[in-house]
């Protein structure tokens, strides 16, 4: 009787693939001006980028701008990179300067951006006060108004918040990215989660 042939397990996937893939491009682009792995690292993380401004600013048009920007930033500290961490350690701490210098220049206008946003909202037509909306208007009014709460955070908690929430980036990550300690880290998001739930209480009641 046959031997029954041995099924061979498949290999675990490596969970460091895609930076390794990522600090490959960065070298030669360091290495060599390479205009073509510079192409496929802004491919790989434009949105990521982009979505994170987006949120920091609360502007998505004025995002895809200063993406560019950090983009431009990335390429002219090439000479510098030193892959002693994760390139997205890296390319989100140029995204982190950038977005602070926006936030602090803007903060003589009073976050003019924001305060047009919530002056739209509240122009907004009441209609029927017995008139229930639907789920899928629930649930965009719910979206807009976690924005406009993460919006309303201190900087620092706000991109805590957007890189823990959206990029889902390790805590330790969040502390290279921000200069901070891990402990800093988490005090940080803490309070802001705090912050979070007493704005959005009215939503979470309903």
């Amino acid at each position: 009787m046959a031997n029954a042939a041995r099924m061979t397990p498949p290999l675990p996937e490596d969970p460091d693939a895609d930076n390794k893939r990522d600090v490959e491009l960065m070298l030669e682009v360091k290495g060599r001006n390479s205009h073509e792995a510079f192409a496929e690292l802004m491919e790989r993380h434009q949105n990521a980028v982009v979505g994170t401004v987006a949120k920091m600013l609360g502007n998505s048009i004025e995002a895809e701008d200063l993406a560019q920007q950090v983009f431009l930033r990335l390429w002219k500290s090439r000479a510098r990179y030193e892959p002693s961490a994760k390139f997205t350690t890296f390319l989100f701490t140029i995204t982190r300067n950038l977005v602070f210098n926006e936030t602090r220049r803007r903060s003589r206008r009073k976050e003019q951006s924001l305060d047009q946003q919530l002056d739209e909202h509240q122009l907004e037509p009441a209609g029927n006060p017995n008139h229930r909306p639907d789920r899928e208007n629930l649930n965009a009014e719910l979206r807009s108004a976690v924005d406009r709460a993460i919006e309303d955070l201190p900087e620092t908690q706000r991109m805590a918040v957007v890189l823990r929430r959206y990029q889902d980036m390790p805590y330790e990550e969040i502390a290279r990215v921000l200069e901070l300690s891990l402990p800093a880290v988490k005090s940080h998001l803490f309070r802001a989660r705090a912050a979070l739930r007493e704005s959005l209480a009215k939503y979470m009641e309903s």
